[in-house]
């Protein structure tokens, strides 16, 4: 199948949610978690109930208590990359630091998108060496929004080889504490190697807590979603549709998709643990509904395999097609996360949520607490 940029949305409500400053709202800088609570499922989850508005608050290793035989819980198995690099230029021995954030196969093999310190003096052409030559970089252009195109180059081995050897875990600004375990920073069922951060709701899940929700027959799948800039970068514009998504790279298989349309099809819950799987099912579902209108697909069929990359921008108004329930962590004010949740429950009950969190002390962002929205 070809590749596809799946980055259509739908109207915004006229409500005023359609503009940026309407997804704000006020956190103590204390509760924003430095480190990773032991054991991962010990993190605090707050349930609300979009229904009704209740929200109840237990711990993480309570989730099995929302799911029922024959729900379909998703996750994201991609891995985050220890791609914070740091070398010098070839011409002058100056230091410099990327971060590397997207393959870009489409330019060529161990092509990367990355972002460069110092940036106004890195240009096309120049060579950049890390660890004494181990990997060499070569800068082969650059994006409108002015992070550098990369060719990589390990001196042996695979490009994944050297990474995993000189490149270090990049944690989001927000954390200043130093990880002591990498592996914290990934969660248990990480297999593809891609991401620039973690796709943090699903950290919260330790071996033991996925074997006992399938022993309750929650079945479990995996969909990839490469995360990419749009984690570090906060909405600058006024209004959301001025916005524009960095895409990243899904693969949603055939046997997940068939998962998902067959618990669809039984009348039980698709429940996505995190925003990324949210955007790569839903991605799916637009690809099914592109397949329908030329006859190409069953009309029963919710979601149809896709391979390629997605810009795909849920914000109010938008139909969720695949998605019955999420588990998601406390997100920033004024990001895409915190907008595609609000199309999720409504604005007006994720900020409600929100200050109930602040006022329980819920410890918040990639190292916080939990929420299940259902």
């Amino acid at each position: 199948m070809a590749d596809e940029d799946t980055g259509d949305t739908e109207d915004t409500e006229d409500t005023g949610a359609d503009l940026i400053a309407a997804y704000d709202y006020q956190l103590p800088p204390e509760l924003i978690a430095q480190t990773p609570i032991e054991p991962r499922d010990a993190s605090r989850l707050l349930v609300l109930h979009r229904q009704t508005g209740a929200i109840e608050h237990r711990a993480f290793r309570d989730i099995g208590e929302y799911l029922a035989p024959g729900d379909l819980l998703v996750a994201n198995q991609s891995k985050v990359l220890p791609a914070r690099l740091h070398g010098v230029k070839e011409s002058t021995g100056g230091q410099v630091e990327i971060l590397l954030l997207a393959a870009r196969p489409d330019i060529g093999a161990d092509c990367w998108e990355a972002l460069v310190r110092p940036g106004r003096r890195l240009h096309e052409g120049q060579r950049l060496h890390f660890d004494d030559g181990a990997l060499t970089a070569e800068i082969v252009g650059r994006t409108p929004s002015g992070e550098r195109l990369l060719r990589l180059t390990p001196s042996e081995g695979t490009l994944e080889d050297a990474l995993t050897r000189i490149g270090e875990t990049p944690l989001p600004p927000y954390i200043h504490a130093k990880l002591a375990n990498g592996e914290r920073y990934q969660t248990v069922y990480a297999h593809d190697p891609g991401s620039a951060a973690a796709p943090t709701a699903g950290l919260h899940f330790t071996p033991e807590l996925l074997a006992s929700v399938r022993a309750q027959g929650v079945k479990v799948a995996f969909i990839t979603l490469h995360i990419g800039l749009d984690t570090f970068r906060p909405v600058s514009e006024e209004r959301l549709a001025e916005h524009k998504m960095h895409s990243e790279a899904i693969s949603v298989d055939a046997e997940t998709a068939d998962l998902v349309n067959a618990t669809r099809a039984s009348g039980k819950r698709v429940v996505a643990v995190g925003t990324t799987t949210v955007r790569a099912l839903e991605a799916a579902a637009q690809r099914a509904d592109a397949l329908r209108s030329r006859g190409a697909l069953p009309n029963g069929d919710v979601v149809a395999p896709v391979e390629g990359r997605t810009a795909l921008f849920i914000q109010p108004g938008y139909r969720f097609r695949a998605v019955d329930a999420l588990i998601t962590n406390f997100h920033l004010p004024r990001s895409t996360l915190l907008v595609l949740v609000s199309a999720f429950a409504s604005r007006e009950l994720i900020l409600r949520a929100y200050e109930e969190a602040v006022r329980e002390r819920y410890r918040f962002y990639s190292f916080g607490d939990a929420m299940l929205i259902l």
